[in-house]
């Protein structure tokens, strides 16, 4: 199978889901575990899709399997949720919530219920109370991969960006990745999986240097 950036995904039924977003593997194992896929014509937000519901994968299409269509069934992509600073300072002191990032502070509308129930005495610009932080619905030990992700080197060079991610379909493990490097004419390199160091949103590190990239066909 194989899984391109922006590739149609659809039912069992020829209906339009979405497009694919990110695909989420585990770097160690090089198992592909789900699709992130964006929200469409039958998803209104963006979901994660488990790769045992995809019946196949092309370069433009990808089509799920029977029952597997239902948005309500998949988790969001991203979750937020409001935590009280207290809580939070205390659930991190705890090692807790040690994956999600505050993104921005979040104020109670003066006069409603929390802010009367609380009666702080505010002077000036008041202390937020409550963080937004955002979580992120995959497994842990996983990484949701980019499309056009960088490649690097072991040297750091950058040697292209990833274009498609090839699986294999009984295994549901990653083979190779298919990177490409220029803007007008580009060039292609299949770069297989057991080259791959290092994996993270955006970007791949290979275990080998520039040159064994430079000498694939």
């Amino acid at each position: 199978m194989q899984f391109n950036g922006n590739a149609e995904v659809l039912t069992s039924n020829d209906e339009k889901v979405g497009r694919i977003d990110r695909v989420v593997l585990d770097p160690k194992s090089n198992e592909m575990t789900h699709l992130v896929v964006q929200k469409g014509f039958l998803f209104v937000k963006d979901k994660v899709v488990p790769i045992d519901c995809v019946e196949s994968a092309t370069e433009e299409r990808v089509e799920l399997k029977e029952g597997c269509e239902d948005p309500d069934g998949f988790p969001d992509f991203e979750e937020t949720h409001y935590v009280a600073v207290d809580e939070d300072t205390t659930s991190s002191e705890k090692g807790g919530s040690g994956n999600l990032k505050a993104l921005v502070w979040y104020y109670p509308l003066p006069g409603g219920a929390w802010w009367r129930a609380r009666n702080f005495a505010y002077h000036g610009i008041p202390k937020p109370p409550y963080v937004r932080k955002t979580e992120i619905n995959i497994p842990d030990g996983t990484v949701p991969l980019e499309e056009g992700a960088k490649v690097v080197s072991r040297e750091g060079e950058h040697v292209g960006d990833v274009e498609r991610v090839y699986v294999d379909e009984e295994e549901q493990r990653v083979t190779h990745l298919l990177i490409s490097k220029g803007l007008i004419s580009k060039s292609r390199k299949l770069i297989p999986s057991m080259w791959v160091d290092s994996v993270r949103e955006d970007e791949v590190r290979l275990s080998v240097d520039e040159h064994f990239v430079e000498n694939l066909p």
